[in-house]
C-alpha cells in the first residue's frame, strides 16, 4: 500500500461496491464511488481509482503528473512462461501513442497525424456504407427474422474499414481479430500464467504481421496509411521503421476492436431506449448526437491506467510517486456536476460531446472521427433496412470480464 493514511485513502472494506474487471454494470458502483470516495485505493488491483470528472479529465490533462508510460502494461505481470515466448520472438514493440509521452510522443504524433488525415478516412465512407449494407442484407437472408450485431455487423465493418485504409488483405480478418483479442486479454484482463501463454505467442504473430506491412510498403507501395508513412519517412520526417510498426500495432487494435464495440453498444443502448431509436428513425440526421450521446453512457473504454511520475495529490488525496492510479471514464461521464441527468440516454443532450471517452489532453484519440463516422453510417443503415429491429426475446445484455474495455457478450435481435 503507497504511504498514506487511512483517511486520505477513503478505504472501504466493501470498495464502495466497485468490482474491477467486472463490467455488466458498474454504475451504481461507480455513484457511490464519486458520493463517498471520489479517490478511494484498491488494494485487489493495487490502484487509486478516480471516479469524479474533473479529477479524471485533471489527472489526463496534467501528462507530466501523471504518465502514461504504464498505460499498456498488463494488468497481471507476465509469467515466466508468457515472458519466454515474447523475448523468443523477439517482440519488441509496446505502444504507437497511447502509452508514449513527450518529446517521443509529440514527434511520432506529428507525423502520423499528417497520414492520419480527414482526408484519408471520409472517402472511406461510400466503402463503409456499402459494406454496412451487405452485412445487413447477409443477416437479413438467413431469412429467421433475428440475428446478432456484434458477430454480423459490428464484427467486420470496422475491420474492413481499417484494413483498407492501411493496406492489410482482406483475407486477414480472422486472425487480426484473434490477435487484437489476444492484445485486450493480456493486457487489461484477469488471466493466469498458463493462460497467458497462448495469448503471448498471439501477439508474436501479431507484432511479426505489423513489422511486415511496413517493409512490403517499402517494396510495393500502395494507396494507403502505411505508404503515407513511409512516403513521409523519406522526405526527411523522423520516424522509425520500428515506430511505424508500433503506430500500426496500436492502429489496428483501436482502429477496429473499440468501433465494433462501440457499434455493438450503440446497438444496446438504443433498443433499451426505445423512444431514441424511434427518433433516428425519423430523423437520422439525429444520429450524430445518438453516437455522441452512446459514447458517454455506455463508451469502449471504461478506464485507463496512469502513473503518478512525483509525489502529488487528486482532491486533495495524497498520491505517492510511482502509484498506479485507474481512471473510470465511464463513472465521469455520468457525474451529475457535469451532465444533468446523467443516467438518462439523451440524444439531444447539448454538451454530450464533452464525454472523456476518447481521453483528454495530448493522448486524445487520433481516430475518434473515423469511428464516430463508422458508428454513424451503421446506424444510418440500420434504420434504413431493419426499422422494426428490437431485442430479441429474454435478452439480458452481459459484458466481458475486464478492466478497461467494456464489450458486450452478444447482442441478439430481431425484427
Amino acid at each position: 500500500m503507497p504511504n498514506a493514511t487511512v483517511d486520505q485513502l477513503h478505504f472501504s472494506k466493501d470498495y464502495h461496491g466497485f468490482v474491477p474487471f467486472k463490467l455488466t454494470d458498474p454504475f451504481p458502483a461507480c455513484e457511490e464511488l464519486r458520493a463517498e470516495a471520489p479517490v478511494m485505493w484498491d488494494d485487489r488491483i493495487d490502484m487509486f481509482v478516480v471516479s469524479r470528472y474533473e479529477d479524471v479529465k485533471y489527472v489526463f490533462e496534467n501528462w507530466e503528473l501523471f504518465s502514461s508510460k504504464d498505460a499498456q502494461a498488463p494488468i497481471r505481470p507476465l509469467g515466466a512462461s508468457a515472458k519466454k515466448v515474447m523475448a523468443d520472438g523477439n517482440f519488441t514493440t509496446y505502444s504507437g501513442l497511447s502509452a508514449r509521452i513527450p518529446p517521443e510522443h509529440t514527434r511520432i504524433r506529428e507525423v502520423a497525424t499528417k497520414a492520419f488525415t480527414p482526408r484519408r478516412y471520409k472517402v472511406l465512407e461510400p466503402f463503409i456504407r456499402e459494406n454496412a449494407d451487405r452485412l445487413i442484407e447477409n443477416m437479413k437472408a438467413k431469412g429467421t427474422n433475428s440475428g446478432d450485431i456484434l458477430p454480423e455487423l459490428a464484427w467486420d465493418l470496422p475491420t474492413l474499414t481499417i484494413f483498407a485504409l492501411i493496406g492489410v488483405p482482406m483475407d486477414m480478418i480472422e486472425k487480426v481479430k484473434v490477435w487484437a483479442g489476444s492484445r485486450a486479454t493480456l493486457t487489461w484482463g484477469d488471466l493466469s500464467d498458463e493462460e497467458q501463454v497462448p495469448h503471448a505467442h498471439n501477439m508474436v504473430a501479431y507484432w511479426d504481421f505489423c513489422q511486415k506491412l511496413v517493409a512490403d510498403a517499402k517494396v510495393t507501395p500502395g494507396d494507403n496509411l502505411v505508404t503515407d508513412m513511409v512516403n513521409l519517412q523519406a522526405s526527411g520526417e523522423e520516424i522509425s521503421d520500428h515506430e511505424i510498426a508500433s503506430f500500426l500495432y496500436s492502429l489496428l487494435f483501436a482502429g477496429h476492436e473499440t468501433t465494433t464495440t462501440l457499434i455493438s453498444n450503440s446497438t444496446v443502448q438504443l433498443m433499451s431506449n426505445p423512444d431514441a431509436w424511434e427518433a433516428i428513425k425519423a430523423d437520422p440526421a439525429k444520429i450524430p448526437g445518438a453516437v455522441e450521446e452512446v459514447l458517454r453512457t455506455a463508451g469502449s473504454i471504461f478506464s485507463w491506467r496512469r502513473t503518478a511520475e512525483v509525489d502529488t495529490e487528486i482532491n486533495g488525496v495524497a498520491i505517492p510517486k510511482n502509484s498506479q492510479i485507474l481512471v473510470l471514464m465511464g463513472s465521469a461521464n455520468r457525474d451529475p456536476e457535469m451532465f444533468e441527468n446523467p443516467n438518462k440516454f439523451d440524444i439531444t443532450r447539448e454538451n454530450a460531446r464533452q464525454h472523456l471517452s476518447f481521453g483528454f489532453g495530448i493522448h486524445y484519440c487520433i481516430g475518434n472521427m473515423l469511428g464516430k463516422l463508422q458508428t454513424k453510417v451503421a446506424l444510418e443503415e440500420l434504420v434504413k433496412n431493419v426499422p422494426t429491429m428490437q431485442f430479441a426475446p429474454g435478452t439480458d445484455i452481459e459484458f466481458g470480464d475486464n478492466l478497461s474495455f467494456r464489450v458486450p457478450v452478444a447482442v441478439p435481435v430481431v425484427w
